[in-house]
């Protein structure tokens, strides 16, 4: 039984009683998976309700396991740039599954991806691969501590760089939703050496410098936080952010797991003219598939085994699957200037919500960039956690389930970025904002 997307008039129940196998599936689920998800978000707790179950995906359409159709925006949470199983990636992925899916040896591909990732990226001449953000992200502060001989870091509240001991101070994604931003089993002695600070305070920066003179490895951000909502850097921040650690020899490390090659050829850090000694990639390198890597400065990249004394290392690192996968979507990006239609797209539909707004009796705050975009139930302005967390959290909910019910799954989290991929059509894009209108208009 389906729905499509042009029944706004869906009755909530009716909705309950379509989910029935995504029910019985998630009740198994917890008696053998924790919380019943394998990742936090996923479990839908944010907005008061159990999590469906996905049967198949194609370019901007997911389906569940009751044959329910949605026009999605999470996209895997943002590698899918071109949409769901496009024919072209799913070929490449399955041409290098006939010649072997893991070799645990070096494969052309990795050579392939790695002079790709340097020609785009300016500030990376040495990259290394690995299978997760999180693996990227933790590697670039053991290199950064390996290279300075420091061992503090500063982040900044509601910058996600995964489940890194260390970096989860204060940190957003699921640790945010489900109002525990810090975790346990996480040593004293680890947080003792990260600094959390505001966004966009390059004052409270200057202080830790000042305070901590000679002891701080490096700064690590998400130049454009994704994982607390989505919250754009002050004009100069992050090019102030830039001269502090030059100034006191420390590294800038951009985790752009999310925004690297999303944004823009170049990532963020092409849109903002700002080349950090150390990157994060992920997501869109993989195509859909695990992956992530880091690189920056040959000098401090050579720092790594064999040849340097910081130690890191990988069984599937490099895979031929995930790097066919992803040096197939980078291409293709680039072959039909995917960064222009996703403008286009993202514009059009910033056009449409803030319309929708203008009907709405609510505090409402809308953001976007490129492809990025998040609906805050607070008014503004945001420019960090604090007014991130600002909005109102019930009145999200209500939203988020009168989008569902209508077919349009936004992530069930206000901390959540939405993406818009290449396969969304303008038709989609403005049913999506018509929904939203009814939406708000029912609240």
């Amino acid at each position: 039984m389906q729905f499509g997307v042009g029944r706004s008039t869906l009755d909530v129940r009716r909705f309950v009683s379509l989910t029935f196998r995504s029910s019985q599936l998630f009740r198994a689920a917890l008696k053998r998976i924790p919380g019943g998800v394998n990742s936090p978000v996923r479990a839908f707790g944010h907005v008061g309700a159990d999590p469906f179950f996905i049967e198949r995906a194609k370019g901007a359409k997911i389906w569940d396991v009751d044959g329910n159709e949605y026009i999605d925006y999470v996209g895997s949470w943002g590698p899918t740039i071109l949409g769901h199983a496009p024919k072209i990636i799913v070929d490449a992925v399955r041409e290098a599954a006939e010649r072997g899916l893991t070799f645990g040896i070096p494969n052309p591909l990795e050579v392939e991806m790695a002079e790709l990732i340097c020609k785009w990226m300016p500030s990376i001449e040495k990259v290394r691969m690995v299978n997760s953000g999180t693996e990227a992200t933790m590697s670039c502060i053991r290199l950064a501590r390996g290279f300075t001989g420091r061992n503090k870091i500063i982040k900044f509240d509601g910058c996600y760089h995964g489940h890194v001991d260390a970096l989860l101070v204060k940190s957003g994604s699921g640790a945010l939703t489900h109002g525990r931003p810090d975790s346990a089993g996480v040593p004293e002695a680890f947080v003792d050496l990260t600094i959390s600070l505001p966004f966009n305070n390059s004052d409270l920066v200057r202080q830790a410098f000042h305070e901590n003179r000679d002891q701080i490895a490096a700064i690590i951000l998400e130049p454009i936080p994704a994982n607390a909502g989505l919250y754009l850097p002050r004009k100069d921040f992050l090019s102030i952010l830039c001269e502090e650690c030059k100034k006191h020899a420390a590294l800038l490390i951009f985790d752009e797991v999310i925004t690297g090659f999303r944004l823009a050829r170049g990532g963020a850090q092409e849109i903002y003219g700002i080349k950090p000694d150390l990157s994060a990639l992920g997501k869109v390198i993989g195509g859909g598939l695990p992956v992530g890597a880091f690189g920056g400065r040959a000098e401090i990249m050579d720092q790594l085994s064999p040849d340097g004394p910081v130690y890191q290392a990988g069984t599937l690192s490099g895979n031929p699957l995930a790097m066919a996968a992803g040096l197939t979507q980078l291409r293709e990006l680039e072959r039909i200037d995917g960064w222009k239609a996703l403008e286009e797209l993202g514009r059009r539909f910033e056009t449409l919500v803030r319309d929708a707004m203008g009907t709405a009796k609510m505090n409402l705050t809308f953001h976007r960039i490129g492809s990025m975009f998040c609906l805050f139930f607070a008014s503004g302005p945001i420019v960090d956690l604090a007014t991130a967390q600002q909005s109102d959290l019930k009145m999200f909910a209500k939203f988020f389930h009168a989008c569902l019910k209508r077919g349009v799954y936004f992530a069930p989290s206000q901390f959540e970025t939405g993406f818009i991929s290449t396969a969304h059509t303008l038709e989609d894009i403005e049913r999506t904002a018509e929904v939203m209108r009814e939406a708000l208009r029912e609240l």
